[in-house]
């Protein structure tokens, strides 16, 4: 038992627990510090440094397709509504190369009659009595008077 004591206290013995207690922290440090460690490599890193760079690349093709798709919409909505507005042109002369259509909207819209026919003209009680609110006309200008007068035969037209 002596030379176990005399063992336990000399230096090599010393020195090999050491080395034996220090190889245990490194070894402890070292789990800590992989467990620690973040899941990125350097592949992963280069993996998503590319794809950044895609997507900065195509972000502005991308938009500008987007774009140019929403153009195109609307041109082929402006071209749908103008070639309705032809068949409604289109429409509207064939009917008026009909005489009888022409003849309607000439009696109708100019008040001509033919010949031998009496024409009468029905006034509307209402437009009487607005006519009798407008006696203020004779305070205004006769040139503000003349310009009512266009607007409202104008108005009448529609």
């Amino acid at each position: 038992m002596a030379v176990k004591d005399r063992d336990r206290f000399s230096t090599a013995t010393r020195i090999r627990l050491l080395g034996e207690q220090t190889a245990a922290r490194v070894y402890r440090s070292q789990t800590k510090r992989q467990a620690r460690r973040s899941r990125l490599t350097g592949r992963a890193a280069l993996l998503a440094l590319v794809l950044c760079s895609l997507i900065v690349a195509l972000a502005y093709p991308i938009r500008q397709y987007v774009s140019q798709r929403a153009d195109i919409a609307d041109l082929q909505r402006e071209q749908d509504q103008a070639r309705q507005r032809v068949e409604q042109l289109r429409d509207l002369k064939a009917r008026w190369q009909d005489d009888a259509y022409a003849e309607q909207q000439i009696r109708q819209r100019l008040h001509y009659v033919m010949p031998g026919e009496t024409g009468f003209v029905v006034v509307d009680p209402g437009a009487a009595q607005q006519s009798r609110a407008d006696l203020g006309a004779a305070d205004r200008p006769w040139y503000s008077n003349v310009w009512d007068g266009v607007d409202k035969s104008d108005a009448s037209d529609q």
